[in-house]
């Protein structure tokens, strides 16, 4: 069972959060109990936030109204725009750098391991991430040729091509691989 929060600013990659949200809320329907809580939690005043493409997205809560203690993962979108904003929130960077200290998981996908990178959280750690977003990520093992990879406490994903497997990881983490792969199954990848 896990409870789940994907942070959201303005600019986030627009398929990354949805396709997230999707995977993980599929999950909790196949296997009851094991996604109870997939919360989209804004950064900005509003609960209006707009995505990369310009696609708007109402979030279920604001990121004062939670308490982060609540969730076992705590998710981060790519898009440049809002990784940044993401970057710039105090309560939100002091939450993960806690929460990854705690050993909960923290996923990151695109440009988000950056944020990973600049509270050093992943030194030592494989990671995957968009090709060229690599700031404050000397340290990590990087793979950007990977579409998903968990790493102890972290998972990445490498971007919006990646997204339904960054996904199948994290409920991978939380669930079992048996469970996984039959949610996988029902997605229909036809390689």
């Amino acid at each position: 069972m896990a409870k789940v929060a994907i942070f959201v600013a303005n600019g986030f990659e627009d398929t990354e959060v949805v396709a997230t949200v999707d995977v993980l809320r599929r999950a909790e329907k196949l296997f009851k109990g094991s996604f109870p809580v997939v919360d989209i939690v804004s950064i900005n005043d509003s609960k209006q936030v707009k995505g990369a493409w310009n696609i708007e997205l109402t979030a279920d809560k604001l990121i004062g109204e939670i308490n982060f203690s609540e969730y076992d993962c705590l998710v981060l979108p790519g898009g440049r725009e809002g990784v940044d904003r993401l970057k710039e929130n105090e309560t939100l960077m002091n939450a993960i750098e806690k929460h990854a200290k705690e050993e909960k998981v923290v996923a990151a996908i695109c440009a988000a391991p950056e944020i990973l990178g600049k509270l050093g959280l992943v030194d030592g750690i494989e990671i995957t991430h968009y090709p060229g977003c690599t700031k404050d990520l000397d340290n990590a093992i990087k793979k950007p040729h990977i579409s998903a990879i968990a790493d102890k406490n972290i998972i990445t994903g490498s971007s919006i091509g990646g997204a339904l497997q960054f996904a199948l990881q994290i409920v991978d983490h939380f669930t079992s691989t048996e469970q996984m792969l039959h949610l996988h199954e029902t997605l229909v990848f036809n390689y």
